[in-house]
């Protein structure tokens, strides 16, 4: 009955959700972006993040026709058919994601953003030392997985530099797929 309600919610004025796709490097702030995002607009918004998937429920290296890639596209089209606007954030690289990505651009009735955040090596490494996984892993492994612009091939994707602050991609995002905010932005700790 819950998923009814929010589908209902979600379908007022005619609109399906929204899915909203965040790609990019490690360390670019795509899991940053994706929290911030819901805890704006609140409950309704889904994250599916496909660390989460890959390495914490499935504990799989990202390989080609891996396992988490499928049930990324299931976790997403479950939650979007639900009613809830989804959040799918990820490094999602084209060479092993885009057909997945491009059947659920093609298949999901409703908006559709899609952005990659395109930050430097040296960017990417500097905000890794902020984040708890510093010590899971290193600026050599993050050298390795970097991939420059690896933008997917239909070029739908709307490019997001590092000059952007959380802050501002946030909003960015939320004004350009019309989800209104229902909670006002935290404050940051490094605020004045």
């Amino acid at each position: 009955m819950a998923c009814r309600t929010l589908y209902a919610e979600a379908m007022r004025g005619g609109r399906p959700p929204t899915l909203i796709v965040l790609r990019g490097n490690s360390g670019s702030g795509k899991t940053s972006v994706a929290l911030g995002l819901r805890a704006r607009y609140g409950r309704g918004l889904a994250v599916v993040s496909q660390d989460t998937v890959r390495r914490d429920l499935l504990r799989e290296r990202d390989v080609p026709n891996g396992v988490n890639i499928g049930l990324i596209d299931t976790i997403v089209r479950y939650t979007l058919d639900r009613g809830y606007h989804v959040v799918l954030e990820g490094i999602l690289t084209a060479d092993r994601y885009a057909a997945m990505l491009e059947a659920l651009r093609h298949d999901h009735p409703g908006p559709s953003l899609w952005y990659y955040l395109d930050v430097s090596l040296q960017e990417t490494l500097r905000r890794h030392d902020t984040r708890p996984q510093r010590h899971a892993f290193g600026a050599q492994e993050m050298q390795e997985w970097y991939q420059e612009r690896d933008l997917l091939p239909d070029a739908g994707e709307t490019i997001i530099g590092e000059a952007s602050d959380l802050d501002t991609t946030v909003r960015q995002v939320l004004q350009e797929s019309g989800l209104r905010a229902q909670h006002p932005p935290a404050r940051s700790p490094w605020a004045h």
